[in-house]
């Protein structure tokens, strides 16, 4: 038997009524739950590969996603976001099989129901804030509605970037480039946020300030939050926290 990573995971936080209870009145949940089945993937033939036995997430639960560098995080990730195809397995997003999707369904899904945020940002520096926040819609072959326009307009004044939409990446602080970034994440009302290490290039309080982005849509709309990072101090805002622990197979 070959040696990898298996991962397991261990549970803990918070009662999940209390947060429910303040969606009460507010929305209504829509969170797109998540199932990962007997997962197995493997980058290049004859590597340790990435195993995931079982992995359940509710429809609307903040979930962060913690282990040791190397175990698989950011790979189950790109899994659940249809990003790289498992070698063995099942990823099934609300009632897709995600894992059983050709590419350009995978891409269409991604960007119809989920928003990504990556630690780097991936903002493309020659573009403006509010072109990089339309870049998913015109790669669809289309100009932005009014409502997508108006949109624009809400999600940066939540993000605290109304004045930066002019702005090109470059011209932005850390923590005003993450911002952009999840703006641009949150355009497409996703049923299902995936965020990895948002936080990781940021100081203490923006990101905490990032994080308190993501949990406010979240709240507002009932999406569902799956947060890969090695941030410690901003575990306790979590529902649950799965770590991955890499153990021999």
């Amino acid at each position: 038997m070959d040696s990898g990573y298996r991962l397991a995971y261990r549970c803990c936080g918070r009662d999940r009524a209390a947060t429910l209870g303040r969606w009460s009145g507010a929305c209504q949940v829509r969170g797109a739950s998540v199932s990962v089945k007997e997962l197995e993937h493997r980058h290049i033939v004859g590597q340790h590969p990435v195993r995931v036995a079982h992995l359940d997430i509710g429809a609307g639960e903040k979930v962060a996603i913690t282990g040791p560098s190397g175990c698989g995080k950011t790979t189950l990730l790109c899994c659940i976001a249809g990003i790289l195809l498992p070698t063995s397995g099942e990823v099934t997003v609300g009632e897709k099989r995600i894992d059983q999707l050709s590419d350009s369904d995978r891409r269409k899904f991604r960007r119809d129901n989920i928003g990504l945020v990556f630690q780097e940002f991936e903002l493309l520096d020659h573009i403006d804030v509010r072109e990089n926040a339309y870049l998913p819609i015109w790669l669809d072959g289309r100009e932005p509605t009014d409502d997508e326009e108006k949109k624009l307009i809400e999600r940066s004044r939540r993000c605290g970037i109304e004045q930066l939409l002019h702005r090109k990446p470059r011209a932005l602080s850390q923590g005003e480039r993450q911002r952009a970034a999840v703006c641009r994440a949150l355009m497409n009302s996703p049923t299902l946020i995936l965020a990895d290490e948002p936080t990781g290039s940021l100081d203490s309080n923006s990101g905490r300030a990032v994080l308190d982005l993501l949990f406010d849509e979240a709240d507002l709309s009932g999406a569902t939050v799956v947060v890969v990072t090695h941030d410690s101090t901003i575990l306790d805002g979590f529902d649950r926290v799965v770590d991955l622990v890499g153990e021999a197979s």
